[in-house]
């Protein structure tokens, strides 16, 4: 049941895409409508896999890399159901639904397992660290994905061309406020969550140093970020390359830490 759930929430998220992709095809309406609606179905089955895991092995899925990748992937597709609500457009979907699923099908792809390593005494205190991080994470994806779109829009207005990009795209003023607020959201998080790491580790006297490498290198990143918005008063264009680039830079490093780590499958 697990499986076919995530497989169902993969299908949803995919399609979600390849609907609010329709109006590069035909000059449409964006479909918002369908498109939440293919969202909500998504979140609503991938809730429902997440439910039977925590069932199954009676703890949240939260630890092992197979069910951490899946909750990463959850909080990643809510976020964009929310932002697409109060947004009532869906460009943004083509982005993140799309990352949504490839993390959901990476999850399955991997043991869905828990992870024997945390330390049942701070069970709690590990899941909330780790629950709060991926809530960053999916900030943070949100933002890259904002500024992604930024870029792409501000050069068709440069190159004075108005094609489907230009017509279909929100305005850059609303991709610059998602950027901006996701950030902020995402510090938050990743802060919190960092804070409760720190915690865990000197309590528990239980730290896996490429663990602590890779997540104070996303909260510098969220960290770096949110000061140059809030503080240097960096403006839109500049926000939305360093979004893109810190964001692709903390999932090289993971993915680096994943393959050559000493703990390489106890790696979240």
């Amino acid at each position: 049941m697990i499986v076919i759930a995530h497989v169902i929430a993969i299908t949803c998220y995919i399609a979600a895409a390849g609907l609010a992709a329709t109006p590069f095809a035909r000059p449409i309406p964006a479909p918002v409508r369908g498109v939440v609606a293919l969202l909500s179905v998504g979140v609503s089955v991938h809730l429902v896999a997440l439910l039977a895991y925590a069932w199954q092995f009676g703890e949240p899925p939260l630890t092992g890399l197979g069910p951490a990748l899946s909750t990463a992937a959850f909080l990643v597709a809510v976020t964009l159901l929310v932002v697409e609500m109060l947004a009532h457009e869906v460009s943004l979907t083509l982005v993140t639904a799309p990352m949504a699923a490839l993390v959901t099908i990476g999850a399955i792809a991997s043991p869905m397992l828990p992870s024997p390593t945390a330390s049942t005494g701070g069970a709690s205190w590990l899941g909330l660290h780790i629950a709060l991080s991926f809530l960053g994470l999916a900030a943070f994806a949100a933002a890259a994905a904002a500024g992604v779109m930024y870029l792409l829009e501000s050069r068709e207005l440069k190159s004075r061309k108005f094609g489907a990009i230009f017509r279909f795209f929100p305005p850059l003023e609303t991709l610059d406020r998602v950027n901006h607020l996701a950030i902020v959201c995402g510090w938050i998080a990743l802060t919190l969550g960092t804070a409760l790491a720190i915690g865990y580790a000197i309590v528990y006297r239980d730290a896996d140093h490429l663990k602590v490498i890779w997540g104070i290198a996303a909260w510098g990143a969220v960290t770096a970020l949110t000061v140059g918005r809030v503080v240097a008063g960096w403006q839109s264009a500049r926000a939305a390359i360093w979004s893109s680039a810190f964001f692709i830079a903390i999932i090289a490093l993971y993915v680096a830490f994943r393959a050559i780590g000493p703990r390489a499958g106890e790696f979240l």
